[in-house]
């Protein structure tokens, strides 16, 4: 930072030296060139001998000149020492919390409070930095939480073939059926994180084609029956006829789709109806899925579509999920140049996303 603080220093004197010398050399050749002559001129015409009083003329102006010159290049020290430590005070602040963020410790900030650009600099790091924090918080629970929902049915499997190799439990069916359920909950926690991390790469594969929406509804809802008829729901689909037709990956959409719909049953009041709402707006083409139950508390309602965000944090995987299925409905909307939202109030919850038109 001492070097940093010294090179500044020396920019802003050269700067301000540079325009010092510029002005000072200027006004000498006006003077020698131009004043001068004209102090000739008047000591002609008013019969005054030139050559002795012009010279002194300019040795005197060259003399002030000269004390100017030292004055204004003493100020410019000046000034650029106290512009450097000023502007340097904050950045070697940002620095030493660079330092903190980069060995790990994510609680730094800069807090720095002004309009400048500076002020700027410091409330986007400050931003990263709590983007980081969260990340990194949401990384440490999900570790946790998968570890637990691993090591769960990892248990069962082990204690149960240890038992049958043993003797002491016996092979039958509802053990097989058991041990299949378990190894079924492993294969839908690895087949969760494989989705989500391909949707983190979908812009790189999307195929738009026109999508007709309200047939890809219907399919989904097909799909969905049985989920939907064993909590006594059904699906409401009210999409406009400028809506039903959208350009998108038709694979993709139809994830999009499937996750929202089947975040809407998990958490829905049985015996409800769920609203699927299609509009048309000025440049993008706007899709709802609404449903009636508990909502979602307004502090969670910001998090709901990050990456292992659960708003009840009492809920197993194996009953709330893995946390990821709106996460990656961001990812696959944002891919196509759109963008997600969430509503909740009133024992309503409203989860949206709208496509480019």
């Amino acid at each position: 930072m001492k070097a940093l603080r010294i090179g500044i220093l020396w920019k802003f004197l050269g700067i301000i030296a540079a325009v010092v010398v510029t002005v000072i050399l200027v006004v000498w050749l006006t003077i020698d060139y131009l004043a001068a002559d004209y102090f000739s001129t008047l000591m002609e015409k008013y019969k005054i001998a030139p050559a002795e009083t012009n010279q002194m003329f300019l040795d005197t102006v060259h003399r002030y000149l000269v004390q100017a010159s030292v004055a204004a290049l003493a100020f410019a020290v000046l000034l650029s020492f106290l512009m450097t430590r000023k502007l340097l005070r904050p950045l070697s602040h940002m620095t030493d919390m660079t330092r903190r963020v980069a060995s790990g410790d994510l609680s730094a900030r800069v807090a720095i409070d002004s309009g400048d650009e500076v002020g700027e600099l410091a409330r986007a790091f400050d931003k990263m930095a709590d983007s980081l924090q969260r990340t990194e918080e949401l990384r440490k629970s999900m570790v946790v939480d998968v570890s637990h929902e691993l090591r769960t049915p990892l248990t069962n499997i082990r204690g149960y073939l240890e038992g049958m190799a043993d003797g002491v439990v016996a092979p039958s069916k509802e053990t097989y059926d058991l041990l299949q359920r378990e190894i079924l909950r492993l294969v839908r926690l690895v087949e969760d994180l494989t989705r989500l991390a391909k949707a983190e790469a979908a812009a790189r594969d999307l195929r738009p084609e026109a999508v007709d929406l309200p047939d890809l509804a219907a399919e989904i809802a097909a799909l969905d029956a049985p989920r939907m008829a064993a909590r006594g729901l059904t699906l409401d689909c009210r999409i406009d006829p400028q809506a039903e037709v959208v350009r998108a990956d038709r694979d993709k959409l139809r994830q999009v789709l499937h996750n929202i719909l089947h975040n809407a049953c998990r958490y829905a009041e049985e015996n409800s109806a769920l609203l699927l709402t299609g509009t048309a707006e000025a440049d993008a083409v706007h899709i709802a899925l609404e449903n009636r139950g508990e909502g979602i508390a307004p502090q969670d309602l910001p998090h709901i579509f990050e990456r292992f965000y659960r708003a009840d944090k009492s809920r197993s995987r194996q009953s709330g999920g893995a946390g990821i299925g709106l996460a990656i409905v961001k990812e696959l909307i944002e891919a196509h140049g759109g963008r997600v939202g969430a509503a909740s109030e009133n024992g309503r919850t409203r989860i949206w996303f709208s496509l480019p038109a």
